[in-house]
This record gives structure tokens, sequence and C-alpha cells, in this order.
């Protein structure tokens, strides 16, 4: 994706979040944001910084930005939420039943961590890439209470636009910059991704294997 200063030179994803912004105002960084949580390969580090430069030239202003993109968040979150509902448990545990190397009573340990954990996991959930979007569909499947789950989601999201909403602001044509980081941030955690999934399935497969002098 070629990325510059002037919008007028901005492709690809960049290029069509400004003309939608250029064209609806805050409402069209509200429809980008919303389909970046139901769509992850949309990035959010690029919308947000984007609808901050856009502000800086007079488009709209930062408190319809702000109020718009969290909307935006807000919306995307709870049709993942309807979905992981949709799903249910029971089903969920159908599906995992039949999965290779994976067992129900990490279903079990998932679903008592995310009891204990939910209300955090939600809240941090939204400013982790990624995980933004994903987060929204255990907290469906457990059916955590919908308030409670729109408070969280409305406070972690709006805590995460305004960081890169305003540094889109401040740097102004030099908004790219923030991608750059961003995107070190989102390497890293793809690569811990990696590592827990491999960790887990190289113990499970030794799990697997027969043990010297037992007999099977």
């Amino acid at each position: 994706m070629e990325t510059t200063g002037n919008s007028t030179d901005l492709t690809g994803i960049a290029g069509w979040a400004v003309q939608l912004m250029e064209q609806l105002g805050g409402l069209g960084a509200g429809i980008a944001i919303a389909l970046e949580n139901l769509f992850p390969p949309l990035p959010s580090e690029v919308i947000l910084p984007l609808a901050g430069f856009t502000a800086s030239r007079g488009r709209f202003g930062l408190a319809e930005v702000l109020l718009w993109t969290t909307l935006g968040s807000v919306l995307g979150a709870l049709a993942l939420y309807g979905l992981g509902a949709a799903l249910g448990r029971d089903r969920l545990r159908r599906i995992v039943d039949r999965l290779p190397l994976v067992r129900l009573s990490d279903l079990d340990r998932t679903e008592d961590w995310f009891a204990r954990h939910g209300d955090k996991a939600v809240f941090f959930g939204r400013m982790i890439p990624i995980f933004r979007s994903l987060i929204s569909i255990p907290a469906g499947v457990e059916r955590m209470p919908i308030g409670r789950f729109t408070v969280l989601t409305t406070a972690g999201s709006l805590l995460w636009n305004a960081v890169f909403v305003f540094a889109g602001y401040a740097l102004g044509e030099n908004w790219h910059v923030v991608e750059t980081y961003a995107g070190v941030l989102q390497k890293l955690v793809i690569a811990a991704v990696l590592v827990a999934v491999t960790w887990f399935l190289v113990g499970r497969l030794r799990d697997r294997r027969p043990r010297a002098g037992v007999r099977r």
C-alpha cells in the first residue's frame, strides 16, 4: 500500500478511507472503523491516524471524529458479539469436540478464565491488534451482559481511538509515522500468538506420543 502525506496520492485502503471521510465526514470514519472491526485485515492503525489527519485539514472536528469512530467500533463489536451469541456454548463445544489435538478440557479452562477475567479481557482487548475484533466473539458465546459489554467496549475503544486520532491530528501530513510504530506492535502480537500456538501443538503432540516401555 502506497502512502504519502498528500491525500490525493494515497492508494489502497488509505485512499479508500480518505475518500470515504471526505465524502461523508465523520460518519465515513465511523463506517470505516465499523468495517475494520468486522474485517480485521482492514487496519485501524491506518484509518484512525488518517481520520486525525483529515480533521487537521478542517474536514470535521476532533470531537466529531472521536464520536463517530467510537460508535463504529462499538457497532462492529456488537455485531461480532451477536455472532458469538448465535453460535452458543453448546454448538461451540460440539465443534471443539471434533477438532484434532483440542480437548473439551481446553475449552473448559478457557471458559473459566473468561469468567474470572472477562471484564479486563474485553476492555484491554480493544487495545490489542487482532484481538480487538476477536474478543467480542467469546463475550457473546459466554453471554456477558450486553450492557456491561457495551460499556467496556466503548471505554476501551475510545481510549484506543483517541491515541491514534490525536497522533494523526498532531503529525498532520506525517501521519503515516504512526503506521510504522503500530506495525511493529502488530508484528509482536502475531509473533507471540505463533509462539503460543506452536508451544501448545508441540506439547499436545508429545502427550499423544507413546512412551517408551509402555505397551499400547
